[in-house]
């Protein structure tokens, strides 16, 4: 086993103050025989989840296919199994509708409908006509991560020829896809995806969302009574209060009350955020379909002009230049949400982002707001702002590191030289799987796991990491 002294430069050429290095103040570098046995336990972890067609996040508390997650497990197993990876995202996209919309959930009609909650007979989404006939789904979507987790298959191949074809079928979905968004979720002409709910985000109780939660009055009896499966498999410190699941049922029951019309679900404003994490995948995910499209065929300008569109948005709307930050953007107040969140760091992902912006995000991840000084134990990233009201080191999305930012972060430091940053980020993913096992996400200071266990997204984008970087996979 190697060890690198901390406090020196990294390769980027920043320095570091002494003592200053996550979770401890030593980084150790992986043998040949660690990095295999975590590989081993990770792919075991995405066997135990795999059910024939697709792979729930866990065992116990999601037994059914989500929308990015399933793009996160295709990704990792696009290293070691090509057949499965691409099955994962075909399954998924069974559940698209007419409309284009990929839902955030494909329930498994062989799991009782009071396994999880909200499950298929609350959604009730063929109320919808867009909706699949015989698949049942959730009426909402989530971060379009899909084109670039096919491009990720299509790169790590062992037969290209099946991967182009997987690439010609799935093309025509992603394009519909986005076309979804660009249609129906840009409310005002920006080229900004505006998420209605939530769950859409992807951090679903961070405390970007509490004022705009808090605002909404329900009416007296608009929620039903329900049971929350998930507090009966994980612990209610760890997931987020009745009173915040309360208005996510009710506006999903708002949704469901108008057959999740597309035209209600933008115009009623109940919540319409457009949040730097969601374009930031939006954009990348439009650049990875410029690429397939040229693999299979087609145009790609489409998609080149649709980025360069998201693209502006992002960067002069959600860019706060007093602040020097990206922040989300409330559309129902017309004001960006002044709150500190890895949420912001996600625009490194568009590999034309200006280098201002650049640094100005990487100075922020190494700010005592996420980044404290090197004799606290601590991992990057923490979700939210260490020092941030409303901050809970684990409470789900309101302090958790989750190791699907930080993965995505990571890829937006290495693709701008960032890679001393980057080394951290990549450390601080691999000592908490070792410290705490394949958790759903982790304390940021002692890197306890919470939610739940062998989780899959944890898993599949480890076996990413690992094998990216034994590969030297830019």
């Amino acid at each position: 086993m190697e060890e690198q002294t901390a406090g020196q430069a990294g390769p980027d050429g920043h320095g570091r103050r002494p003592g200053h290095e996550l979770g401890h103040r030593r980084r150790r570098v992986l043998s040949e025989r660690e990095r295999d046995e975590l590989v081993r336990r990770a792919r075991a972890v995405l066997d135990a989840n795999w059910r024939g067609q697709s792979t729930v996040p866990s065992g116990s508390l999601y037994p059914h296919q989500w929308s990015w997650d399933a793009a996160f497990i295709a990704i990792g197993r696009s290293w070691v199994e090509q057949d499965r990876a691409q099955r994962e995202l075909e399954s998924m996209f069974e559940a698209q509708w007419s409309s284009g919309m990929l839902p955030h959930i494909k329930f498994d009609p062989q799991v009782p409908d009071d396994a999880y909650f909200p499950g298929a007979g609350f959604w009730q989404s063929e109320r919808s006509p867009a909706a699949p006939r015989g698949v049942p789904t959730s009426g909402i979507t989530q971060p379009p991560l899909h084109a670039r987790a096919a491009l990720e298959i299509w790169h790590h191949a062992a037969d290209r020829g099946r991967a182009l074809a997987f690439l010609g079928r799935l093309y025509p979905r992603l394009a519909a896809q986005h076309a979804h968004l660009a249609r129906w979720r840009d409310p005002d002409g920006h080229g900004l995806a505006a998420i209605v709910h939530p769950w859409e985000s992807g951090q679903d109780n961070s405390p970007l969302w509490d004022s705009d939660l808090d605002h909404l009055q329900i009416p007296p009896g608009a929620v039903p009574p329900y049971r929350r499966y998930d507090v009966e498999h994980a612990d209610a410190d760890d997931r987020p209060t009745d009173a915040a699941y309360d208005r996510y049922v009710y506006l999903s029951i708002s949704f469901r009350e108008h057959a999740y019309d597309d035209r209600h679900l933008i115009g009623q404003r109940l919540f319409l955020v457009q949040p730097p994490l969601f374009n930031a995948i939006y954009l990348w995910s439009e650049l990875a379909l410029a690429e397939i499209a040229g693999l299979v065929g087609a145009d790609p300008a489409r998609h080149v002009a649709a980025a360069a569109r998201i693209r502006r948005g992002v960067t002069e709307r959600l860019w706060d230049p007093r602040t020097r930050r990206f922040l989300a953007y409330d559309v129902r107040t017309g004001r960006r949400i002044g709150r500190k969140s890895v949420d912001a760091a996600l625009p490194l992902l568009d590999p034309d982002l200006p280098r201002a912006m650049v640094t100005a995000v990487a100075e922020e991840l190494r700010s005592p707001d996420f980044d404290p000084p090197g004799e606290v134990e601590h991992y990057l990233i923490p979700s939210y702002d260490l020092r941030g009201r409303g901050f809970d080191p684990r409470r789900y999305w309101r302090g958790p590191v989750w190791v699907n930012t930080d993965w995505l972060v990571w890829h937006g430091l290495r693709q701008h030289g960032e890679t001393g940053l980057a080394a951290e980020v990549e450390g601080s993913i691999v000592r908490l799987v070792e410290r705490s096992g394949f958790h759903e996400y982790f304390d940021p200071f002692g890197g306890q796991g919470y939610g739940s266990d062998d989780f899959s997204w944890t898993a599949a984008l480890l076996v990413d990491v690992l094998l990216r970087a034994r590969s030297g996979t830019p």
